[in-house]
Order: structure tokens, then C-alpha cells, then sequence
């Protein structure tokens, strides 16, 4: 047998055949959640946060089991654990992913956030307020001056404080929504 061979070929109680084809699909997985990972990652980027976080933001909701360790999540990332550390934190502090413990493990684990979403939304409504009361006081600041000097003071005011009345009901809304869906057995919702 030389060096270039398939040593699996060689050996009389495997079938290289059978492994191929069960490889190719487990391949070509690997392959399609480091692609979902990786698209994640440039979204995150695209709305101002760095693509790690959104790589490990992505991997953490496709990881089996749902908890990963920092270490676990330099292996699949390719990353530093300086990195994963920077990264789960600023995560951490985004309120998408919470640092848990096991029963019996001396180290952290990392998963999704229950309801990180909503409550994403309900701080995104903090902020909202504040651009409004911004525009206010700018409007405020330029109360004497003619109205096109203002107009854009006045979008940014408007826009904000339509948000700020309506987004309130699309939470009351999604709320009910998801009550609706937890409380239906899984036969029910599809």
C-alpha cells in the first residue's frame, strides 16, 4: 500500500464506498452552518457591531447542545479566546446571551438569551425617547427660526415620537402573539 492511498480502502472490514457517502452529507452541513454563521457575522457588521459577535451570536443559535463554552466557541469560530471573552461580553451586555453554569462544571457556558428579542425591542424604545427629547430640545433651541431651518429637526422628532407611541403596542401585540404560540400544542401552529 503506498502513502497516497486510502487506508480505509486497504482494510478488509470497511466499506470506503458507505463512508464516503455518509461524510458527504455531514461535509456539506459543516459546510452550510459555517456559511449561516458567517452571514450572521456580516450582518452584525452591517448594523455597527463587529462581525465576531455576530459569528459567535450565530453559532450560538445553531450550536446542539444550545450552551457552548468559551473554549468551545474559540474551536469552532477560529478565534482567540481574548476575542470570544471581548465578544461575549459586549453580547452579555447587549442582552442576547446570558453566561450560565452547569451542575458539576467549574467553567461558564454561553447560550441565547430566553426572549432576547423583545427585549432588545423594549431597550431600542429607551432610545427612541431619547432622540425624541433630543429633537425637542433642538427644536427648542431654534423655536425663533424659520421652518426650514427646523424641518430636519422636526423629521427626527416626529419620526421618534411615532415610534415611541407605537412600538409599546407592537410589543403588547407580539406578546399576546407568542403567548398565543407557546400555549398551542406543536400540531396546532403548523
Amino acid at each position: 500500500m503506498s502513502l497516497t492511498s486510502d487506508p480505509l480502502s486497504a482494510h478488509p472490514l470497511v466499506n470506503a464506498e458507505e463512508i464516503q457517502s455518509e461524510l458527504v452529507p455531514n461535509q456539506q452541513l459543516q459546510s452550510d452552518r459555517q456559511h449561516f454563521v458567517e452571514e450572521v457575522g456580516l450582518l452584525f457588521e452591517t448594523v455597527g457591531f463587529p462581525r465576531m459577535a455576530g459569528r459567535v451570536f450565530g453559532w450560538l443559535l445553531i450550536s446542539n447542545p444550545p450552551h457552548q463554552s468559551p473554549t468551545q466557541l474559540a474551536d469552532v469560530l477560529q478565534a482567540s479566546k481574548g476575542s470570544i471573552s471581548t465578544m461575549t461580553r459586549l453580547l452579555e451586555q447587549l442582552g442576547l446571551i446570558e453566561r450560565v453554569s452547569l451542575p458539576g462544571q467549574r467553567r461558564d457556558y454561553f447560550r441565547i438569551k430566553l426572549n432576547a428579542w423583545s427585549e432588545l425591542s423594549k431597550r431600542r424604545l429607551d432610545q427612541i425617547t431619547a432622540f425624541r427629547k433630543l429633537a425637542e430640545r433642538g427644536l427648542t433651541l431654534l423655536h425663533a427660526e424659520p421652518s426650514e431651518l427646523t424641518e430636519r429637526l422636526q423629521e427626527m422628532h416626529d419620526i421618534h415620537a411615532f415610534f415611541e407611541a407605537e412600538l409599546p403596542l407592537i410589543l403588547d401585540r407580539w406578546a399576546t402573539y407568542r403567548q398565543a404560540q407557546t400555549q398551542s400544542s406543536p400540531d396546532d401552529t403548523r
